[in-house]
This record gives structure tokens, sequence and C-alpha cells, in this order.
């Protein structure tokens, strides 16, 4: 049996962030803010802690977790190949919500890579998620401080209300500004292969090489047998109680299926400027992709207090950011996606 904590909530400060690393540094997990979602933190050297954290959220234990460091130099002893490309990206984007996949030293347990022979490894443009990593003094894996399934937390009250009496202590640092995990990327020979979307885009890689590639796994469901390199790619993810359905189409395609087909018990989750013509209720979600990116984890845990059963939801826009939102909306729709 796993034990019992009493979850303490902590303002960031010099005190806390102290605190936060003296756990870590000694095998305890603890949620941190970074500018993506809040993340949960354990010592990424140490397979026991690695451990901890499969078994904290409920994840599966070939999901790989990503490991977080605060200087570039400290990524040569962890990886045993640092290419070019990743170096001209990780001048170009670090620190930031970048994840590149390298080869990895054996100084990462497996259970750290979820048995890979690869790691994710990223810094953190957070000020209090870098100050944590420093203060543990240990390269800190962190995937998203939730129930593996559900939607990310992008507040300290979403980790608590997830892991509550499972970890000691929740770094609070206010709401994520990107709203959305890391892009994350691989290298062919000389290119980039986007495995997982976020706020820095395809278009975004484009400045660093034009051969950028998208997996085909961002906007469609793998195999059940299937490696991947990436958290985000194999597994339902994100997912409120709610039954959630895309609609992917024009406002009056929405409206006119919402009129047509939607029960009176049903939402709708349009954006901020549309207008709804039916009875239904509905949350919004941004008015743009950045916003979207934002509050789309927010509105999902929203659903769940209002106890929706089935939601509707507008299709976001598939450029820039939008790509990375579409795909995680996708996930918690299970690939449910209706054309209007």
């Amino acid at each position: 049996m796993s034990k019992q904590y009493y979850t303490k909530i902590l303002k960031a400060d010099a005190q806390s962030i102290k605190l936060a690393g003296e756990l870590i540094k000694n095998g305890e997990l603890v949620g941190i803010p970074t500018e993506t979602v809040y993340g949960l933190a354990g010592n990424a050297l140490n397979s026991n802690s690695s451990d901890k954290i499969f078994l904290a959220k409920g994840r599966p234990s070939d999901n790989p977790l990503i490991v977080h460091i605060t200087e570039l130099n400290d990524i040569y002893g962890l990886v045993s190949d640092f290419p070019v490309l990743a170096q001209k990206c990780a001048e170009k984007f670090w620190p930031g919500p970048l994840t590149m996949i390298l080869p990895k030293k054996d100084v990462i347990p497996s259970q750290t890579s979820g048995g890979l022979d690869t790691v994710g490894i990223r810094i953190p443009s957070d000020i209090t998620a870098r100050a944590i990593i420093k203060a543990a003094g240990v390269p800190v894996a962190a995937p998203s401080a939730n129930l593996s399934g559900s939607p990310s937390p992008t507040e300290a009250v979403h980790v608590y209300d997830d892991l509550k009496g499972k970890i000691p202590l929740i770094i609070d640092g206010e709401h994520s500004v990107v709203g959305v995990e890391s892009t994350v990327i691989s290298f062919l020979e000389n290119g980039i292969h986007v495995l997982r979307p976020g706020f820095i885009s395809p278009e975004d890689l484009t400045e660093v090489t034009p051969n950028v590639t998208v997996d085909d796994g961002v906007i469609h469901m793998l195999a059940e047998n299937a490696v991947v390199k990436s958290p985000g790619m194999k597994y339902r993810h994100y997912s409120p109680n709610a039954d959630v359905i895309i609609l992917d189409g024009d406002l009056t395609g929405f409206n006119r299926f919402i009129c047509n087909n939607a029960d009176e018990n049903d939402y709708c989750m349009i954006f901020d400027d549309d207008i709804l013509k039916s009875d239904n209720q509905y949350v919004t979600y941004g008015k743009d992709s950045t916003e979207q990116a934002i509050q789309l984890f927010s509105v999902l845990r929203k659903l769940d207090e209002l106890k929706v059963k089935k939601v509707y939801a507008r299709c976001p826009n598939r450029n820039g950011v939008g790509l990375a939102v579409y795909n995680r909306l996708l996930r918690a729709a299970g690939f449910q996606v209706i054309k209007v």
C-alpha cells in the first residue's frame, strides 16, 4: 500500500522552493508550476522516484517521463549524442516549452525513460520551476501532475484535486501561462520530427530547418501495441468524465447540428465570440488558439464540476499552437469527430 500524506499547498517563495528541492533530493514527489502545465517532480536519476511518479498518477510504465534541467551544460551528462540540429533548437527555444528526444546515457534509469534507450529533455522557462530544480541539485522528471488520463493541471488546486494524499507538497505558482504540454521532437538525418505539438509549432521549427515533419500519431489513434518515444501519443489523455464530441466545421454547421441532434441536457463548448442558436447550455474556451491553449484544460475540468454528461466542442484551428489544442481535444474526445 502506498504512503499517505497530508498534502500542503505553499505559495512559491524562497522557503517553499528550498523545501521542495529537499523533498525531491530525498526521493519524494512535489507538484511544481511550469510555463506549460503543473508537473509532478521527482529525481530523474532515482528509479524509485520514477516508480513513485507512475504509481501516484496511475500512469502506464511504458509512457516515458520528460527530464527537466536548468542549464544547457547539464545535458552532456545525460545524453550520449547531442546533434548539431538539436543544439540549434536549444539555442533558439531553450529555456522554453520544447522537449527533445535524444539517446540517453545509463545514468537515466530505465524507469524514467519508459524502457527506451532515449530520453526527452527540456529546460523550462518558468523561473520557479528552474529554482526548484536547482534547489534539488538533480535533473527532475516531471510529467503533468494529474491522474493519468484526466485533464492536465494548470493551477495548483487542480493538482490538489487529483493527488491530495499522494504527495507531500504542491508549490503554487499561479496559472500556467502556456496551458498545454511542451512540444516534443525527435531528429531525423537532416530534419525535425514532431511527436507531440505544443506552443512551439511546426511553423516555428522551420526557422531552424525547412525539413519538419509531423508524426501521424498527432491526429490519428495509434495501435495498442505501438512503441512511442513521447508521452501523450498512445493512451487516452486529457479526458473529463463527460463524453466529448468534436464538431468539425463552421459555426453555421455547428449550430445546425446542435439544433437537430443535441439533447437539451447536452452542453456546447464554443469560442468566445460564437453566437449559439439553441437553448443548450455552453462553456467557452477562448477566442483564438493562444487563449484556447491556456483555457482548454480548465474548461474540461469545469465540465466535471458541472456534472456534464455530453459536450459538443467546436473544432479549433489547426495552425500554429492550434494544432496542439486540436491534438489535446482529440484525445479528450477519444477521437470522436463529426464533420458538420
